[in-house]
């Protein structure tokens, strides 16, 4: 019971409190250009999901058993032990998410061609997302286990789908108003986005 409290206060802050988009602002290219349109928010959001469910705990196994000094050690190699790859932290974190984005791409073209031709480039760009990458890169700095790291990744992806859909909802409603000229399209859009931000602050006092 105690560890399923610990994964489900993991994924609440990581979903509201500590929410990748809203918390640190990572993701904003994407987030504020395809929230113009619900579908394709929604679109975006679950790809980002899947994405980043995957992704997180597979970098933590490539981080663990090949990057991280003396992750080299279960080959039974002398000299494995001093072998330090973390130096390619980067290079291979990114290859993981470009061929998890390559996986989310074909199966949309086949199952979906319109909202694959809805998200354009935003989709390939998956692969160089900041709140992709930087989801990886959390979860080696706070030091996760692979059951955190699995529970960290999908919830952050929740965090991004949660975010873009209520801007795009907004922004839907915003068609109908009065908006001032000055503050039309990404104007009102970033202050729209400063509006969630405070609104989820009030999920900080939460303690589970």
């Amino acid at each position: 019971m105690d560890a399923l409290s610990h994964y489900l206060s993991l994924a609440v802050e990581t979903i509201f409190i500590k929410n990748i988009l809203l918390a640190y602002f990572l993701g904003m290219c994407s987030f504020l250009a395809i929230s113009k349109k619900v579908e394709t928010s929604i679109g975006l959001g679950f790809a980002v999901v899947f994405v980043n469910g995957i992704t997180v705990p597979v970098n933590w196994m490539i981080s663990h058993y090949l990057l991280e000094k003396g992750a080299l050690q279960w080959t039974g190699i002398t000299g494995m032990e001093e072998v330090d790859l973390s130096f390619l932290t980067f290079i291979v974190f990114i290859a993981t998410i470009a061929a998890m984005v390559q996986l989310v791409e074909m199966t949309l073209d086949r199952v979906s061609p319109t909202l694959y031709q809805s998200l354009g480039i935003f989709l390939p760009l998956i692969a160089v997302n900041c709140a992709i990458l930087g989801s990886s890169l959390f979860m080696v700095e706070r030091e996760y286990d692979l059951m955190e790291a699995a529970v960290f990744g999908t919830s952050a992806g929740v965090g991004f789908f949660l975010a873009i859909v209520t801007l795009a909802t907004m922004r839907y409603k915003l068609k109908y108003s009065n908006v001032p000229k000055g503050l039309r399209g990404l104007g009102i859009a970033m202050l729209l986005t400063g509006l969630i931000s405070m609104a989820y602050m009030s999920f900080s006092g939460i303690d589970l």
